[in-house]
């Protein structure tokens, strides 16, 4: 095993255990690491603290992105593809280490990483936590100390070679990705792929609610990403409706209305998820509110609530004979 020490980088030595292939990969804001990784304890023992192959799924971190234990992008950035190599770093580097354990052993039980954490600072949250959940997490929390990281990295891609997460976004990006988006959405609708569609439209809010949280409300910027909002909104809850779940649009078109309780075509899909679960008084509210708000609808409203009084009728009916088929059980009792 040959020892190199990282150039610039104090309170860190690496072993190269197995040599990588080309030269060493060419990095931009972006680029992302797929590698395996081993953490030990620097004691007699070497004390295996976490092994991600044993929650069979490599790590993944962007370049760029505020990993929380920064150390990692500089340890990786000094590796070839293929490469095996264990490094030791001093506490300097790893007082960050339970907090990021903490999240990566949530995420492979299935839990929400986030859970509890309070919006701060990493430190900040570090001392909010009186306990990670993990005994040996505790313990380092407690007692920072050196760790060795033994990683194996299977490849770097470029910002462009893969599909990216929408928190890996840019401002730019997530800007430029809603209008594709919103046309890949509209493309699976006119192929009735709904639930495709509707994943679609529901990336594209999720791009701008991201964009929003970052400006003051009801102000410029704000209500210019909004205006970007409703429409995607409005058409996954068609798709919604066209999938039968009723309840998501009531819930989605409702949250709309609370902000603007002037849009017609959120008050008319409201109606129709309303009459498709049988609340008919308040569907015939919300369609009379369209008739009122946008006469151009009143045909549509009409031909709505026609079919509504056709269903309601059909359904007392139906009732009325199940009622009198109970009735007249028990009566034979």
């Amino acid at each position: 095993m040959e020892e190199t020490y990282l150039l610039n980088v104090e309170g860190v030595k690496k072993k190269i255990l197995h040599g990588g292939q080309g030269e060493l990969p060419k990095l931009q804001d972006g680029s992302k690491f797929t590698f395996h990784f081993q953490t030990l304890k620097d004691d007699f023992e070497r004390t295996v603290i976490d092994d991600s192959r044993e929650n069979g799924m490599p790590m993944e971190i962007i370049v760029g992105k505020m990993f929380k234990l920064e150390i990692w992008e500089t340890l990786l950035s000094s590796m070839r593809i293929g490469e095996v190599a264990e490094f030791w770093c001093d506490t300097i580097h790893t007082g960050m280490y339970a907090l990021v354990s903490r999240g990566m052993r949530r995420i492979a039980e299935g839990r929400d990483p986030l859970e509890g954490q309070k919006h701060r600072c990493g430190m900040g949250n570090m001392f909010d936590y009186h306990s990670t959940g993990y005994d040996d997490l505790d313990e380092l929390q407690r007692q920072p100390q050196p760790l060795i990281f033994v990683m194996e990295l299977f490849r770097v891609e470029d910002p462009s070679a893969y599909k990216r997460d929408t928190w890996a976004m840019s401002k730019e990006e997530k800007l430029a990705a809603v209008p594709v988006l919103h046309s890949e959405g509209n493309r699976l609708v006119l192929r009735r792929e709904f639930a495709q569609a509707a994943a679609k439209y529901q990336e594209a809010v999720i791009c701008l609610r991201n964009l929003q949280a970052k400006e003051k409300p009801w102000e410029d910027g704000w209500l210019k990403l909004e205006s970007l909002v409703t429409p995607l909104v409005l058409n996954y809850c068609q798709c919604q409706l066209e999938l039968g779940e009723y309840y998501e649009v009531l819930e989605h078109t409702t949250e709309l209305l609370q902000k603007h309780n002037d849009n017609a075509k959120a008050y008319f899909k409201r109606a129709k998820a309303h009459a498709a679960v049988w609340n008919e008084r308040e569907a015939r509210e919300d369609f009379q509110r369209v008739a009122h708000l946008d006469p151009s609808m009143a045909a549509a409203v009409k031909k709505e609530l026609k079919q509504l009084g056709e269903r309601m009728r059909k359904k007392h009916v139906e009732d009325r004979k199940r009622y009198q088929g109970l009735f007249q059980s028990s009566q034979g009792l």
